[in-house]
């Protein structure tokens, strides 16, 4: 089936499951002044990139360290506090939702978002979704962003605040870097090339081995058979954990204990050149969040990670939330979580990377033992606790520190101090955050979904919607939650599809991990807010989910 023949089924199913004014959502519109997308956009309907506008040539830069213009040179967090509030360059993160970096326009002059899904059905204003949907099949977020960039709304918006500016990304590749150098914007992240070499999980390993991080007790081979398995992999027993070098862990980590076992995922293990074989360990997950700089590596606290709850995801292994809150492991494990991390950190600056990035570890709870489980080079899930939480607000968001690293501005910041502050127990609050997927093996189409904002639970357990917010400090209280919704009116439900993210304070495990009636409140809560009309047709099932934003091939988060 064509995409063009999808899109226009898509259209007659959605016209007619669905009341007329809920077939087209509103789109997000930027401020009053500030924007002005020439000419009709009916007219960029069947040649969506032709005709707009092109940036002239001296406005072409090419990528450097210059971000926001400032002061002559920062040695506080006060001064950091006022360079990006007095910014007046554009600064965009660009990808399908404006998750990851939720409230750093609070912190950033002329912050603005450029996002696919309107999460917010038009009411934030800071957030710009292009309104003309062209028939396009993504692969990938990184074809998520490039559509975004070549999109002649997004290129006219850009002119409109003056046609250069800094752009950060959840993904991008270097046709991302070619067209922001076409554009005038400059990226503030390492070069693509480089963030990719990083985000090599067999990479991870040897890093980690070079900076004294040790990883859980693994080989690093090409496995050709059961067979060959056993003979590689002699040392660390029969119970297995096997992941390939790329790939979301939920869908690229492979438990093998048994030959029926490993020939279930055979295929995908041989395609592999290497492949990373673990000893299987009783483990708790944990996430930690950090900033490369050149005064040295700025560190957050030891979350926890939510892996692998049917409740919440169809993967087993796959990540569906974190918590935050300062009793997550015992003082040992967090003092050691964060030396490791700081020694990634400068590690990572050796190997020419820089900024934002994220560490796994797993904590084995038989020993105490840390173990680095992988590196994401970038913003991740886990960023949206990171930046909202007390220590955050006291000082600024880690974020703050990546962009400071990719502006022009001179500073010299005594990043021990900070770290040394940061890992007290009074400057982590308690948060969490569960991301919740369509975990049936159905599909349909939504015809009601919840709205975005700040949703209250009742004693006896059922939720209502009580006010619009775009942000998570908008919920005041353990009753209370911030819901940023993710598939809408007019989307198709289908297994593994992102409904949405709910973020509370306090804890949503207990102390033996497990969700506590609390969450499964919450979780049960949300999903009732939504309903949908089966299609009842196998090839329009298929159809849909093969052409679905992240479909069930990569993660939008």
């Amino acid at each position: 089936m064509s995409r063009h023949l999808f899109d226009r089924l898509r259209k007659m199913i959605a016209h007619w499951l669905l009341p007329s004014e809920h077939n087209d959502q509103a789109p997000a519109t930027p401020e009053p002044g500030e924007s002005s997308v020439a000419g009709d956009p009916k007219a960029a309907k069947d040649v969506p990139f032709r005709n707009a506008k092109v940036v002239p040539e001296d406005v072409v830069q090419e990528r450097s360290t210059k971000g926001v213009k400032g002061m002559e040179k920062i040695t506080s967090i006060s001064d950091i506090r006022r360079y990006f509030h007095n910014n007046k360059e554009p600064v965009y993160f660009i990808s399908a939702t404006n998750f990851n970096l939720l409230g750093i326009g609070d912190w950033v002059g002329n912050f603005r978002h450029i996002t696919y899904i309107d999460c917010f059905d038009g009411r934030q204003k800071n957030i710009f979704v292009p309104k003309e949907k062209f028939p396009r099949d993504f692969e990938s977020i990184e074809d998520i962003n490039n559509y975004l960039l070549e999109h002649k709304e997004v290129i006219d918006y850009l002119q409109s605040r003056g046609g250069k500016g800094t752009a950060a990304f959840l993904m991008f590749n270097e046709h991302t870097e070619e067209i922001c150098d076409q554009v005038g914007l400059r990226i503030a992240f390492p070069p693509a090339e480089l963030r990719s070499r990083m985000d090599n999980k067999i990479a991870t390993v040897r890093i980690g081995n070079k900076a004294g991080v040790p990883s859980v007790p693994n080989v690093l081979a090409k496995v050709d058979s059961y067979a060959h398995l056993q003979e590689v992999s002699a040392e660390l027993g029969t119970d297995l954990v096997i992941q390939s070098a790329f790939g979301d862990s939920g869908h690229t980590t492979f438990f093998v204990s048994n030959e029926d076992e490993y020939y279930k995922y055979a295929e995908e293990i041989e395609a592999e050149s290497e492949v990373k074989i673990m000893k299987r360990i009783n483990c708790r997950g944990s996430a930690i969040e950090a900033c490369s700089t050149r005064c040295g590596t700025v560190v957050g606290p030891l979350m926890t990670e939510l892996v692998g709850f049917k409740a919440l995801t169809p993967y087993k292994g796959g990540w569906c939330g974190n918590e935050m809150f300062a009793g997550a492991f015992t003082q040992e494990v967090q003092d050691k979580a964060r030396e490791y991390t700081h020694k990634f950190g400068e590690a990572l600056r050796e190997e020419g990377y820089r900024g934002y990035f994220e560490l796994d570890f797993l904590i084995d709870t038989d020993t105490d033992q840390v173990y680095l489980g992988e590196l994401n080079p970038r913003v991740t899930g886990a960023s949206s606790l990171t930046n909202v939480a007390a220590f955050a607000h006291s000082d600024v968001p880690l974020f703050l520190f990546h962009l400071l690293e990719f502006s022009d501005q001179d500073f010299d910041i005594n990043v021990e101090e900070i770290n040394d502050r940061w890992s007290q127990p009074d400057s982590i609050d308690s948060w969490s955050q569960l991301v919740i997927k369509h975990t049936d093996e159905s599909v349909d189409l939504l015809t009601q979904a919840p709205q975005s904002g700040v949703w209250r639970m009742s004693e006896d357990g059922s939720i209502g919607y009580d006010h619009y917010s775009y942000h998570p400090h908008a919920a005041e209280s353990e009753q209370e939650a911030f819901f940023m919704r993710i598939s809408g009116v007019g989307d198709f439900r289908y297994e593994g599809a992102d409904l949405g993210i709910l973020i509370t304070r306090g804890r949503l495990m207990d102390d033996d991990f497990q969700l506590t009636p609390r969450a499964k409140a919450w979780i049960d809560g949300i999903r009732g807010q939504f309903a949908g009309q089966v299609l009842q047709d196998p090839a329009v099932e298929a159809a849909a989910v093969n052409h679905a934003i992240g479909g069930s091939n990569f993660k939008i988060l």
